[in-house]
């Protein structure tokens, strides 16, 4: 069963808060990861510093691999029941959810201005997280992207060619005078951690929650995995564009967890995503047939129309923050 929320049938809460944060703390810390023994390569005389004394090092040994950064920030007026996680897309960082490209305020601390404590992550091999050797340990190679492929990829323009031309979807709410500055934070990625993501994931859970995960794209299979792992420690799942799904065979496990799936726009337009969603919805299609509590909301029939795939860094991005906050209302979870 799909329900579609519509806007005006959301209790109204203010957009945007001003003024300073006051925090009761802060702080970050590394979880998961493994220990890696590497033998047999060849030790190499290295100088680090121009000018400097060349030393030995000796590849070999005990490496610790595959752990995730993370960042926290507890409000000092708290009245998010559970702490709310932040999980980012492919190719990105924890900044997805910080400051905007153009300088506005992110999701980050749009939540913890209303109350959330707020945990905001590095992946696997991304940002702070740090990486590890390839092939030896992270197989294959990595992944990078030109300059062009998230204007194209990310519903910006209406697909390949368009950013050449610097055309883009109509009344589309990215700000593309501050594209510059989201292709900067884009990084490296592998498609071979999946694993080790998920296990990152799962000692965090273990770790700081009962919670709420919200994940956005390539997330959207972390997330729902890891809610399938521990869902007596989930209480709500908000995904944001999933580009991946849960295991259809493991989803009866998700049917206590309510579920909220967001779509943006100009989907109909693209080569990719219609089938992405289409895979997306049948899944919460399949959780619902189980027992669960999913809802799917396509932003442009709720009203709010020219969302791309980075929705958290659009121009409207308040408006949908305040969506997904009315939503976990809804669920008994703020107070």
């Amino acid at each position: 069963m799909r329900i579609v929320l519509a806007l005006a049938a959301l209790p109204l809460i203010a957009v945007a808060q001003t003024g300073p944060i006051t925090l009761r703390d802060m702080g970050s810390f590394h979880v998961g990861g493994r220990e890696v023994e590497l033998s047999g390569r060849p030790v190499k005389e290295i100088t680090f510093t121009p000018g400097g004394a060349p030393a030995k090092i000796d590849p070999n040994g005990t490496y610790l691999v595959e752990a995730m950064y993370v960042q926290y920030f507890l409000p000092a007026n708290r009245r998010g029941q559970v702490p709310l996680l932040l999980w980012h897309g492919g190719g990105l960082t924890g900044v997805t959810y910080e400051t905007k490209p153009d300088g506005g305020e992110g999701w980050m601390t749009w939540f913890l201005r209303h109350g959330w404590d707020v945990y905001n992550s590095d992946a696997v091999e991304r940002g702070r997280a740090g990486w590890a050797m390839t092939p030896e340990i992270f197989k294959g190679e990595p992944i990078f992207l030109t300059k062009a492929n998230p204007w194209e990829r990310f519903r910006i323009g209406p697909g390949p060619g368009s950013y050449a031309s610097k055309t883009t979807n109509p009344g589309v709410q990215f700000p593309t005078e501050a594209y510059d500055n989201f292709v900067k934070q884009a990084v490296p990625r592998w498609t071979t951690t999946d694993e080790a993501t998920i296990a990152a994931y799962t000692a965090l859970v273990d770790k700081v929650c009962p919670c709420v995960l919200l994940f956005h794209s390539q997330a959207g299979q972390f997330g729902y995995k890891v809610a399938q792992a521990r869902p007596d420690k989930v209480k709500a799942m908000v995904a944001v564009e999933p580009a991946g799904d849960g295991d259809p065979a493991q989803v009866a496990r998700l049917a206590g967890i309510p579920g909220l799936v967001l779509y943006g726009d100009f989907i109909e337009r693209d080569s990719r995503w219609p089938s992405i969603r289409r895979n997306g919805i049948a899944f919460a299609e399949k959780v619902n047939a189980a027992g669960g509590k999913m809802e799917v909301v396509d932003l442009p029939k709720a009203g709010l129309r020219g969302n791309s795939h980075m929705m958290m860094m659009d121009r409207s991005s308040g408006e949908i923050a305040a969506l997904i906050q009315a939503w976990l209302e809804k669920q008994g979870l703020y107070r």
